[in-house]
Order: structure tokens, then sequence, then C-alpha cells
């Protein structure tokens, strides 16, 4: 050991100034890379806690890091807390425990705590602030949306006074930063509310975003249509669905992308109400029947007796008459009467027509020719790049405009061509254009992102790796000069023992110098063994 620890200070003692200090700064260039090599290894891997908080909530959630050591970064100008990998999802149960975050309102939470003593109002209060601070926080998760607040207003419960027109609205307020939500993502929002409202109903659902844009106006449904917006939202919607059912069925035929079909519907928006009677007088039926019978009997004879009554006592004319017998009448009559009522056959229709019929459809079809399979060459050659082009003939094309016509359902009316309700026609197909600049700028973006993070894991190791083998090579390439013998000025005793006449080195004159310069005869030595022999 000692001799190693000799041998590195006779060669330290070797180097000049500029040698000396080239090895000082590669060697703390070395050790500094080392060390922060070692360092980044022991970095721990963080991962991201949570993202897009609220002040109140990040403040929360720092607080709790803090109060239990717990190592962490914020990014995203403090909206975002990345934390250890290895304890990610323990604090995020532990912070769920506590209600953090509370997404800007409270959830159902607060039912968490037994409160006694509350009135209904303040119950049917705290059941509000529940139910808006979860959508809230669930509107807050679908992509595109920062955040998110909700306010629903219901009709108060009354138990004699009820008032039937009022019903339950909402309103949701979303905030998107610059970007814009689509259409679909508007009317989940306005479903995901109604359908956790009772008797709500998404028309009555209000989005706004935070530029001032109502997003769900164009959304509402009008069961007349009408409004302009509803008709051309239906029309658009009954062609693309024809659209995309003879492209789809095209593409099995033809190939995928081979066909391009627009659809032109004519809906009828009108709101109609027919009615109809009809009757049949051929068609008689007997409604009633009634029969009515009559029976009269009248008998007639003559009475033996006197008057009776006042006559019988007034006095006569004629006292000695004897009175004769009065006449007594009988009759006998029958009468039978008869009345039927007939029905005449009454038909009344009545024939509601909504609006949104399909009146009728044309549509144009390009279609792309057929390219024939190319052909291998009998010389062995290579093959042509250029596919070749195969038109379709007149029944090829005929037929195929036949399965659209069939397809959508149509029926010529007498007189009218099929060219007039589907125009097919065979053309070359351009290629397909690039994406847009700014899906490559994406992507571009997304990739250089990606290299920069390999870049962060590897470029520690990389640049030690780099340090250490230039530094080995440089050391390497770096020779001691051959050092030639000094003439010194030896003592005169060392000077008498010498040969005067002879410019060789003597025995004498090589042990002074070994003496006094034993690292410069060391090279001087190895020069010499390994010089060849004629010019020794």
């Amino acid at each position: 050991m000692k001799n190693f620890a000799q041998s590195l200070l006779d060669l330290w003692k070797q180097f000049g100034v500029n040698q000396r200090v080239s090895l000082v700064v590669a060697a703390v260039a070395v050790i500094g890379g080392l060390i922060a090599v070692v360092l980044w290894s022991q970095r721990p891997d963080y991962q991201l806690l949570y993202a897009r908080m609220s002040e109140k909530d990040a403040a929360s959630v720092i607080g709790y890091l803090q109060a239990q050591n717990i190592p962490h970064q914020v990014s995203a100008g403090g909206s975002a807390v990345q934390v250890p990998s290895t304890m990610v999802y323990k604090l995020r149960m532990d912070l769920a425990a506590k209600g953090l975050p509370s997404g800007d309102g409270v959830g159902f939470e607060i039912f968490d705590k037994g409160q006694f003593g509350l009135s209904d109002f303040v119950q049917r209060t705290n059941y509000l602030r529940a139910l808006q601070g979860e959508l809230a926080r669930t509107i807050s998760q679908l992509q595109g949306v920062r955040s998110a607040r909700v306010m629903i207003v219901q009709p108060e419960n009354r138990l004699l006074l009820t008032e039937q027109g009022i019903k339950p609205t909402a309103s949701v307020f979303v905030d998107v930063g610059g970007g814009r939500l689509d259409p679909d993502q508007v009317n989940s929002i306005r479903h995901l509310v109604a359908n956790a409202v009772q008797g709500l109903q998404p028309d009555q659902v209000a989005v706004v975003d935070n530029r001032g844009h109502v997003l769900s106006e164009e959304l509402r449904q009008d069961p007349t249509m009408g409004t302009a917006s509803s008709q051309i939202r239906y029309r658009q919607q009954v062609e693309d669905y024809f659209s995309k059912k003879v492209e789809s069925m095209l593409a099995t035929v033809i190939g995928p992308g081979n066909a391009v079909v627009r659809v032109s519907a004519e809906i009828d928006t009108e709101a109609t109400v027919l009615t109809q009677d009809k009757y049949d007088p051929d068609g008689q039926v007997v409604r009633s029947q009634t029969i009515t019978e009559d029976s009269n009997n009248t008998s007639e004879a003559r009475s033996a007796g006197g008057a009776v009554g006042v006559s019988a006592n007034v006095p006569e004319k004629n006292a000695g008459t004897v009175d004769s017998p009065r006449p007594v009448s009988t009759s006998e009559q029958t009468r039978k009467n008869r009345t039927t009522s007939y029905e005449i056959n009454h038909t009344t229709t009545n024939v509601t027509r909504s609006p949104g019929t399909v009146k009728s459809l044309t549509a144009a079809v390009f279609i792309a020719p057929r390219l024939a399979p190319t052909p291998a060459p009998a010389d062995g050659k290579a093959a042509p790049a250029e596919p070749v082009v195969v038109k379709r003939t007149a029944e090829e094309l005929n037929s195929l405009r036949q399965i659209v016509i069939n397809a959508l359902g149509l029926k010529p009316v007498a007189g009218q061509s099929l060219d007039s309700i589907v125009s097919l026609q065979e053309t070359e197909f351009q290629p397909a254009e690039r994406l847009p600049a700014q899906i490559e700028a994406i992507q571009q973006s997304s990739k250089i992102q990606g290299w920069i993070e390999a870049a962060s894991h590897w470029g520690a190791i990389g640049g030690a790796a780099l340090v250490l083998i230039f530094f080995w090579r440089a050391l390497s390439r770096q020779k001691p000069e051959a050092v030639p013998i000094e003439v010194l000025s030896m003592t005169p005793d060392a000077a008498a023992r010498s040969h005067p006449s002879s410019n060789s080195v003597t025995p004498e004159l090589l042990n002074e110098l070994i003496r006094q310069k034993p690292a410069n005869v060391g090279v001087a030595l190895r020069d010499w063994v390994a010089a060849p022999a004629g010019k020794n």
C-alpha cells in the first residue's frame, strides 16, 4: 500500500502545472457526476395526487401533507399536487375520509355527522346543497371541464296550496377555459342533472360556460318542431341515418372508404288533424222497433126497469102510460201500431299527423373505380408501382343504383327516372389529406414531452458515463515526456572518478543521477530499453 501511495506521489510530482490542474478538474467533475447520479437515483418518483383543485382545496391538501411531514410538489399554478408514487393511493383514501378535496362544494358527507334538533327546512336545504355539490364534482370530471357549479330550484312542498304549473329547474355553470364543449357533452350534462332530480326535465336545465354562452339553447326539444333549429337538427339526423345506412352497405361490397353517400330529405314540419265522417246509405240497420196494440169492445141492450135518477121523480104528462125498455149499445174495436227506426252506417275517422314525416328522399353517391390486381411479371422484373384502374360497366352502375334505392325504401313514381332519385357516379378519389397542423403540433409536442421524460431518467446516468469515458481516454492518451539525463553539477570526487575523455555515462555518474533524480532516470531507462537497437 505504501509503495502504491509512493508511486502515486511520484507520478503527481512528475506532472506539470497544467497536467495537475486538468487532473484535479477531471476528478472533481467525475466525483460531482457520481454524486448527482446517486442523489437522482435516491429521489422519490412523484406521481399526481390531485389536479385542477381550487385554491381552498389545494391549501387544505397541502396543509395536511405538511402536518404529516410528507414530501410533495406543487405544480400547475398551485392547482395540482404530486406525492411519492408509493403513497398516492393511501393518501387519497386518507384525504377522502376527511372530505378532501371538497370540489368547491359540500357533498353527501354533510350527513356523516349526526345533527339532532334540525328543522325539516334545514334538512331539505342540506340535501339540496349535497346534491348540488355531488353533481358539480361529477361534471368536473368530464374532459374539457375545469370546474362546475350546479344550482337547483325546487318548488316548495305545501300541504294545501299547490300550484301545478311550477316545476323544478336547474342551472349549470361550467368553466372550460379557452375550449369548447361538444353538443354531446352538453346533452350529457343536461340528462345527468335531470335524472338526479325528481320531476326535472332535460329541457329545464340551462348550461352556461365561462364566456357567457348558453350551450343548451340549441338542444331544447320542440314537440311541435316550431323553431327552425329543431327542424334543421331533425333533418340532419334523418339524412345522417340514411347516409350511414347506405355507406355501411356499400363499404362491405366495394371496400371501406370507396363510397361517399349524401342524402337529402324533405321533411313535413306541419302538424295536422284530419276528421272524416262517412255515411253509407246501403248499410242500414234496425236501431229500434216499437209495436203498440189498442183493443176497444162496446155492447148495446134494452133495460126492463124504469128510468132512474132525476127523470124518475119528475111527473110525466101521461102518467098512465107504461115506460118502454131503453136500448143499451155495445162496440168492440182493435188497433195495432208498429214503429221501426233504422240507423245509417256512419264512420268517423280522426287522423293526427305529427311533424317529422319524410316526404321524399334523394341521394348522391360517388364510388371509386376498381383497382385490378397487378399481374406478376414473367421475366422476374419488378412489378409496376401504379395499379390498374378498371371502370365499371353501365349495367353494374345501374345495379348499384337499384341497391341504393331499395336500401332507402324509395318507390319511383310513374314517369320518374332512377337518375332523378339517386345520382350515382364513378370517379377517382383524391388521396387523403394530411392531418391538420394543429393535430400534428399536438402529436409532435406529445412526442417531445415523452422524449424529455425519457431523457430526464437517463440523462444524468448518460452524462456521468460520458464524463468518465472522456477523462479516461484523456488520461490514457496523456504520457509523460521523456526527460533526458541532465548534466549535473557533480562534486570534484565524482568528476575525478569519471573518464574525462569519454562521453558515455559512468557507473558513478549513474548512481549520482539515481540519488538526485530517480524519476528522470526511470523514464530515460524505459525509453532506452524501448528504443530500437540502432538508436542506442
